[in-house]
């Protein structure tokens, strides 16, 4: 009496070239399936058999190809067997090793390594979006294993992210070929190891409005710290690739920011952040009249005209400087600068008063980021938080415009170009009555 054994029929419902159903007879000895199901490891069992089904169904495709079976003499053969290579598939269920054919003149084809390329492809662009997304490499790790049945070290995971540096790099050194009217810069801080220890590292983030008034990106750079020479470096990058025509800049009172506006763009306007600089003035007033004291600055943001905002500051500076002596002081030092917006139409305004848009991108870094805590270097740092900030920037493209480029060239008339320069003339005591002269022939 022969060995038991069952026969498994198989159907490969890709072979549309010839449009017809290839079948595959698979013997299995009854006593070889039994032994892999009965010795606790039930995925053995399902791999042995997807396994010798693959490879059965791998020869009956040569067979196909080819015109014979093999040993098979007929005429409708085109071509001979070449042997075999081996190759390995890593499944959920294990490690499969396959015997591909190989054939004398002509390429052996299946679709069976085609759709496991795009499977493979589609797994690794999942796993470097769920690193942007914020979710931790070790989950990843776990994730990957659960699925596939293969783990991937948190060494693995990040070496595949690896892929998108080109993208990255390739986005933040760009041309700038537009025009971008109004630049807001910021910088925000994450955790980079080097050299064994924990530093800190600032990444310098450009935001601006171009002519379609529509926010971008333009770009981001990680320094060791913020000073005048790291943002003047920073700055300086962005008008060699081509942001040579801002008319107002945008941000916080950072000492190294409006030192390298000076340095970098001379004819440039400032606009101290209004949220920053009314934030900085309550912080100094005893905490009875915090509230009174930001419900008035308020009015004064938002008086019509710069006359109508420097009597309501002489108000407030009368009612609060017995009891607030400090607050007032900074608010009389940063008046001016914190109302340059009132240079522009009022329809501009809204848009260029704070940087709270930059704060909201640099809040959406901080929650990716969170999973993450310690970047292992500057360049991971560089490549998911930029990646992340393409992402956004291109969410921005797509978002509804602040202004037309027909409403902006109304409202930018010479007169107010003028104004612009004047400000930044009077602020940093500069004579540069040339470049009003240029800047208004410009437009």
């Amino acid at each position: 009496m022969g060995t038991p054994s069952v026969c498994l029929e198989i159907h490969n419902h890709q072979n549309r070239k010839e449009n017809t159903m290839a079948q595959v007879i698979l013997n299995l000895e009854i006593d070889e399936i039994l032994r892999a199901f009965t010795t606790g490891a039930k995925n053995e069992g399902f791999r042995l058999l997807l396994q010798k089904g693959l490879n059965a169904m791998l020869e009956r495709e040569s067979s196909e190809q080819l015109g014979a079976k093999r040993y098979e003499r007929t005429e409708e053969r085109t071509d001979s067997r070449n042997g075999v290579r081996t190759r390995e598939l890593k499944t959920r269920i294990g490690r499969l090793t396959l015997s591909v054919p190989r054939h004398r003149n002509q390429p052996f084809r299946t679709m069976l390594f085609e759709n496991y390329s795009r499977s493979e492809q589609a797994l690794l662009t999942t796993m470097t979006t769920m690193v942007l997304e914020g979710v931790s490499t070790r989950k990843i790790a776990r994730i990957t294993e659960e699925l596939c049945g293969t783990s991937f070290s948190k060494s693995a995971v990040s070496e595949i992210c690896k892929s998108l540096d080109a993208y990255v790099d390739e986005f933040r050194n760009r041309p700038l070929t537009d025009s971008y009217p109004f630049l807001t810069v910021d910088a925000t801080y994450f955790k980079v190891r080097e050299n064994h220890r924990v530093t800190a590292r600032a990444l310098m983030i450009a935001f601006a409005v171009n002519s379609k008034g529509l926010r971008e990106v333009v770009g981001f750079k990680a320094y060791p710290n913020e000073s005048t020479e790291t943002w003047t470096d920073f700055l300086s990058g962005l008008r060699q690739r081509g942001l040579t025509d801002p008319r107002m800049i945008i941000s916080d009172a950072h000492g190294g920011i409006v030192a390298a506006v000076g340095r970098v763009f001379p004819t440039l306007p400032w606009q101290r952040c209004q949220f920053h600089f009314a934030r900085n003035i309550t912080a100094k007033a005893p905490a009875k009249y915090q509230a009174g004291l930001s419900s008035e600055l308020t009015e004064m943001f938002n008086c019509r005209t710069i006359g109508e905002a420097r009597k309501k500051r002489d108000q407030i500076l009368s009612d609060y400087k017995d009891v607030a002596e400090s607050a007032m002081l900074c608010l009389d030092e940063g008046f001016e600068s914190a109302m340059t917006v009132m240079a522009l139409p009022a329809g501009l305004r809204r848009f260029c008063r704070t940087s709270n848009h930059i704060e909201r991108l640099n809040r959406e870094l901080k929650r990716r980021s969170s999973v993450i805590g310690i970047f292992p270097n500057e360049e991971s740092l560089v490549r998911t938080m930029g990646a992340v900030l393409i992402e956004e920037s291109h969410q921005r493209q797509s978002g509804r415009a602040l202004f037309s480029p027909k409403t902006f060239k109304e409202f930018m008339t010479p007169e107010v170009i003028k104004a612009l320069i004047e400000i930044a003339n009077e602020y940093r005591g500069w004579s540069i009555k040339t470049k009003i002269n240029e800047a208004i022939n410009y437009f």
